[in-house]
């Protein structure tokens, strides 16, 4: 029975074509209409898409082409990637390759972890996509390994261990691949652990380098942290990078340090709440500009680092853009680190600005007393402005669309003691959360140069999904309650909506096959959110993994 299977799924396979994705079409991938061929949508992570046959006009038209069960009920983070009609999705433990227009399921590859493994991931039992290149399918697992697969069959090709999950370490980021090396990130710093980002080769699995976010006493940055703190830093990597091909540079978010308990670890923390620009075949940091030095409230930096040109003071300007987790919106000069911009897109009282010269953060009273062990109320909460989701860059409105959250924290320091694989903390989790009345939640379009909203889509509980624009107008989002959302870019005004099942947490994709534009998404509940908020609204969403295609209906 399994051959028989796998040959039918090959004879699907056969009918799309050849499987080898080049350099150059990576490279391509933001213009590319036919296919996803990048985690975000191109290296830009801008999750932008020149198509317009699905518009404003028509959006409220959309209806469900197929739907596809991942037959798991964890939460579902994965983008989508799609080539030449076959579409490649990732769960926790599962691979697939699709019939991108009938659902169909060519191949399936499952991944057996070690029994101890849920225990020691933070925030959710999740993967958040792959990579492909040269025939290869490029994942990540939770306990730590990366995996190259055939695209044509599912085969495992080679896989190695990148850390140790008794330590803490685990993986969910989606690799990105960039000048021919395979380079993925790493989870873990709540426990202790001391981060890193990995270059692998696409063709063997070797390890080519690994740079860690935390230096030692005598590297650069290393006097940033007092006696042997570092070793346990924290700096995790848990998101996708992106990456510059005109200068050869990848941008990669760094995360929190360790413990939360900023007291016991003074200095700026490097590399810390950080981005990173490194050159892509050793690994070598060509700039940083840190954003949250020595930070006590959980504002890490690892999400997406947004690459667009936009006029900065009457001059065309490479920029790196990025709603930072801490409240401000970032605008830097990618060729260089140079902070051009810096504002608040949500309510912010830890710090009153971002001195632009500097580029680091005038603390208020907030951030002074959490440090001195003082209950405070923070505003963004630990879970910040906005936390992983990723947020979309729209070139032709100029505007980012980012699901923000619009809630405060309460945080108070405890001491912290390191225990391998154990919660590495020093802070008490037993009163988080200062909730507003109404809204949680709020979908904005943003200026990225002021941090001002031109229009917002509140969501009584916040929205945990990726965003997808495109030039047709089009915004697409997801409530945590299951529906799937468009909105008009302009206006904010709600086109449509669809109920899903389940929670919607994924990263929604388009492309356009044999004259028709379909979007997908994931969806399935779970994550960080339902995790530790204790939304008792959220009980009767049912778990329940699949995903999705839409068209419009002629």
């Amino acid at each position: 029975m399994k051959r028989i299977a796998l040959a039918a799924g090959l004879a699907i396979f056969a009918s799309h074509g050849a499987s080898a994705q080049s350099a150059d079409q990576l490279v391509k991938g933001a213009t590319d209409t036919a296919n996803v061929l990048n985690y975000g949508m191109g290296y830009n992570l801008q999750r932008f898409s020149p198509l317009t046959q699905i518009n404003k006009d028509n959006a409220k038209n959309l209806v469900p082409v197929w739907n596809y069960s991942f037959a798991d009920d964890r939460s579902e983070e994965s983008q989508p990637l799609v080539y030449q009609g076959v579409l490649y999705v990732t769960t926790h433990n599962a691979t697939m390759a699709v019939d991108a227009k009938t659902g169909k399921q060519i191949w399936k590859s499952k991944i057996d972890y070690p029994a101890e493994t849920p225990r020691v991931v933070c925030c959710g039992i999740i993967n958040r996509g792959a990579a492909l290149f040269d025939g290869k399918v490029f994942r990540t697992t939770l306990d730590a390994n990366v995996i190259a697969l055939d695209a044509k069959t599912g085969k495992e090709l080679w896989r190695q261990k990148a850390a140790d999950i008794k330590e803490g370490y685990s993986m969910t980021v989606a690799p990105l691949v960039a000048d021919g090396v395979v380079i993925t990130g790493i989870s873990g710093a709540e426990f202790g652990t001391r981060g890193f980002i990995d270059g692998w080769d696409p063709a063997t699995g070797k390890h080519l380098w690994r740079t860690h976010t935390v230096p030692t006493p005598d590297e650069p940055g290393g006097d940033t942290w007092k006696g042997d703190t570092w070793k346990l830093g924290g700096g995790s990597t848990w998101i996708t990078g992106s990456y510059d091909p005109e200068q050869n540079t990848v941008f990669w978010g760094v995360g929190n340090p360790g413990p939360f308990n900023a007291a016991v670890r003074p200095g700026d923390n490097l590399y810390t709440c950080s981005v990173l620009a490194l050159d892509p075949k050793t690994g070598k940091m060509k700039w940083h500009f840190q954003f949250s030095p020595n930070n006590p409230f959980d504002y890490d930096a690892v999400a997406e680092m947004v690459l667009a040109d936009m006029n900065v003071e009457g001059k065309p300007t490479k920029v790196l853009m990025n709603a930072n987790r801490n409240g401000f919106f970032y605008v830097l000069d990618r060729s260089n680190g140079k902070l051009l911009a810096a504002n608040p897109y949500v309510k912010v009282n830890w710090a009153s600005s971002i001195d632009l010269k500097t580029g680091k953060p005038v603390e208020t009273d907030v951030t002074r007393d959490a440090r001195e062990g003082k209950k405070v109320t923070v505003y963004p909460s630990i879970l910040g402005g906005k936390n992983w989701q990723p947020m979309s860059f729209n070139p032709q409105t100029g505007l980012a669309y980012a699901n923000t959250l619009v809630f405060g924290g309460h945080y108070k320091t405890e001491p912290a003691t390191y225990k391998a694989g154990e919660w590495y903390l020093g802070m008490d989790l037993t009163d988080l959360w200062d909730w507003p009345e109404g809204p949680r939640g709020q979908l904005k379009a943003i200026d990225p140069m002021t941090g001002k909203t031109k229009w917002e889509q509140p969501s009584d509980i916040p929205r945990f999904s990726g965003v997808l624009s495109t030039a047709g107008g089009v915004v697409f989002s997801g409530k945590l309650t299951g529906e799937f959302e468009a909105f008009d870019a302009d206006s904010g005004k709600k086109l449509w909506q669809f109920q899903t099942g389940s929670g919607i947490e994924g990263q929604p994709v388009t492309w356009q096959q044999d004259g028709v534009q379909y979007v997908a998404v994931t969806s399935g509940y779970g994550g960080v959110y339902s995790l530790f908020s204790g939304d008792e609204r959220l009980a009767n969403v049912p778990a329940g993994g699949s995903l999705w295609v839409f068209a419009v209906k002629n």
